[in-house]
């Protein structure tokens, strides 16, 4: 049987399940290839959305017409922004989800997506073909063969298979292949890839025992409640309607460390039996107890599975030991003397592909038609996946050339700039310089933080969106509406002339300066003392103005102090991008013999030979390559 379509996703998690949607809604006839229909998008790990920088992603998601913004609303238990002791250039929003209804809601979404359709099997062989113009001119994907004998044929196919290729699951000595606990592997794709000359290496991630909630005695722990304001993830969003839970705190001790470490001999991540790259940034606890010897105690947070399930989570205790280990050593805390385990923490090692090998459209370099996203690229977390996917859909559906839409401006490929969005961070992070361990997004690794704020995604990104077609009219619309009223507060702002009064003799001080006649409204919001709330008291027909915005007018006045506020920061930052742009609009690709060009440094050399960087700006982020490089390869173009 042969079936025929523009675009084929394979694999049914965040990644994929962005990536089939934004497919679809170009307009491009899309399948969605996964194992089961009834584990889509599910979240293998922590049953939550967001986090720092993270949360910024999933508001980049939003704002680009996808959908886990959405689906994150709908199913949230609790909900926070982090960062708020800090700028508003690193709030990031973060909200633990009710997984089982997690999974449904998305399942309605690719059900009522048009143009797409779901077919439960699992990719066998990729499916590629040489292109000829008189000769070899290189290779074009065309489609995939599955276990049960299917061809699926396509333009162009997307690979987000998480950890299930060549995946093996190791607790203690004991060793399963598979891609989640009690899901199956999958053999032989890998090597159908890797015969075409991408390169693939081995990475390792894990995940924590799960609890009875029954059995935990929480008079011993630390309640820890949520936010219930205004915040959201998608801009579309509803009032959260699930009932909203408390997580909860507690420690390990040096009893439970001196179990721990009387099991290291029978852990895989000392006893030689994973060889395999670990998340740095999210370690196991026995990698925390090598690393840290001396810390009598590490925070751990147990967290709700849902609002009907007696299953919670234990953030911070990842771990690979053998499960009597395990379940002995928890027993040694206060709050889980009791516990009952439904199962162990264990960890898994996968295929993932080298992403230097891709362009910055998430487009295999060596294979046409051929995109990857999320951990088949390096990366770690479920909105890293969904950032990759959203991009990977939009330019396979460019390339497939099944668009369709009144608003949608034809161009070969969708890119985002590093000054655009994290989204543009994480894959010029990862084309250009690669990955040495599970990559994870933090504020951090992105140089215009200012400007990539989780307050202002729609304001970057939305129109672009809509005239690509992927955001729909009416994201548009509300899009218009925000920006209007933002518009309004700051042009009041701008023009509202402040009279001082005498107070007893006296000018009356507002924070810690004289007012002074014909002050406008936006110098005072400027003063970090003073802020919107305080304003509103003072001026009534400032506090009318914003009452009179249309929904979401919190969000809306947040947003407009926030950019008068920060203007100058804003600006500044923004012509320090600028000033990159002209690097941006260098374009190197094909115009360097790199192994013969003598002028530059052997490592730029052969980083850049090995890359093959398509901007002077791209090759400047490479490691090893430095600004004499550069200042050499822009005296050789000047030749």
């Amino acid at each position: 049987m042969i079936l025929k379509y523009d675009v084929i996703v394979i694999g049914g998690g965040h990644a994929g399940c962005e990536a089939a949607t934004a497919s679809a809604n170009m307009g491009a006839k899309t399948l969605l290839v996964t194992m089961d229909m009834n584990k889509i998008a599910q979240m293998s790990c922590n049953p939550a959305i967001g986090g720092i920088a993270k949360g910024q992603i999933v508001r980049e998601i939003d704002a680009l017409g996808g959908q886990m913004g959405l689906v994150t609303d709908a199913t949230a238990i609790q909900f926070r922004m982090l960062n708020r002791s800090k700028g508003p250039a690193v709030w990031s929003p973060r909200a633990q989800c009710d997984r089982g209804k997690f999974i449904w809601k998305w399942r309605s979404v690719l059900d009522a997506t048009a143009n797409l359709d779901i077919w439960q099997d699992q990719a066998d062989e990729l499916l590629v073909e040489s292109v000829f113009d008189g000769f070899p001119i290189g290779k074009q994907v065309v489609g995939i063969r599955t276990i049960w004998g299917a061809e699926i044929r396509a333009k162009a196919v997307i690979i987000t298979a998480g950890t299930f290729l060549n995946g093996l699951m190791h607790i203690g000595r004991k060793m399963v292949p598979g891609g989640r606990i009690a899901e199956p592997a999958v053999p032989h794709f890998t090597e159908s890839i890797t015969c075409h000359g991408i390169r693939s290496a081995r990475m390792k991630t894990g995940t924590p025992v799960r609890i009875d909630k029954r059995s935990i005695h929480f008079e011993d722990m630390e309640r820890q409640d949520g936010e219930n304001g205004y915040y959201k993830f998608s801009y579309m969003g509803e009032s959260r309607p699930l009932q909203q839970l408390p997580c909860w705190v507690c420690y390990t001790n040096p009893e439970v460390h001196q179990t721990l470490l009387g099991g290291l001999d029978d852990s895989p991540l000392y006893n030689g039996q994973i060889k395999s790259i670990g998340p740095r940034y999210c370690p196991s606890i026995e990698t925390k107890l090598v690393t840290f010897p001396d810390r009598p105690q590490h925070l751990l947070f147990l967290e709700p599975e849902g609002e009907d399930t007696n299953e919670m989570y234990l953030n911070g205790f990842s771990s690979s030991l053998p499960m009597d280990v395990q379940i002995e050593a928890l027993k040694k805390i206060p709050a889980l003397r009791d516990i009952k385990v439904y199962r162990p923490g264990y960890a898994i090692e996968y295929d993932f592909f080298d992403p230097t090998q891709l362009k910055h459209s998430l487009e295999s370099k060596l294979i046409g038609g051929l995109f990857m996203a999320g951990q088949v690229n390096g990366t770690t977390g479920y909105e890293e996946a969904g950032g990759q996917g959203t991009l990977a859909g939009i330019n396979a559906a460019l390339k497939a050339g099944g668009v369709s839409g009144d608003s949608v401006a034809i161009t070969p490929t969708f890119e985002l700039k590093r000054d655009e969005a994290y989204i543009g961070v994480l894959i010029d992070d990862l084309v250009t310089k690669g990955v040495d361990e599970p990559y994870r997004m933090f504020t951090s690794r992105a140089e215009y933080r200012i400007l990539l704020r989780q307050d202002d995604a729609d304001a970057r990104l939305t129109e672009k969106a809509y005239e690509l077609g992927i955001a729909k009219r009416e994201r548009y619309d509300w899009w218009l509406q925000k920006k209007d009223a933002i518009e309004r507060i700051e042009e009041f702002c701008r023009t509202y002339a402040i009279k001082p009064k005498v107070v007893n003799g006296a000018l009356e001080v507002m924070g810690s300066t004289p007012l002074v006649y014909g002050c406008k409204l936006e110098d005072l919001v400027a003063r970090p003392e003073l802020n919107f709330q305080k304003l509103m008291d003072i001026v009534p027909e400032f506090r009318e103005v914003v009452e009179q915005l249309p929904n979401r007018k919190e969000e809306i006045a947040e947003a407009a102090e926030i950019h008068i506020k920060y203007k100058g920061y804003i600006e500044r930052e923004r012509m320090v991008a600028d000033k990159m742009h002209r690097l941006e609009n260098i374009k190197i690709k094909g115009k360097f013999d790199y192994p013969n060009l003598s002028a530059i440094s052997t490592e730029a050399r052969q980083k850049l030979e090995r890359i093959q960087p398509e901007t002077l700006a791209q090759a400047s982020r490479i490691p090893g390559v430095s600004p004499s490089d550069i200042n050499a390869m822009l005296v050789l173009l000047g030749r």
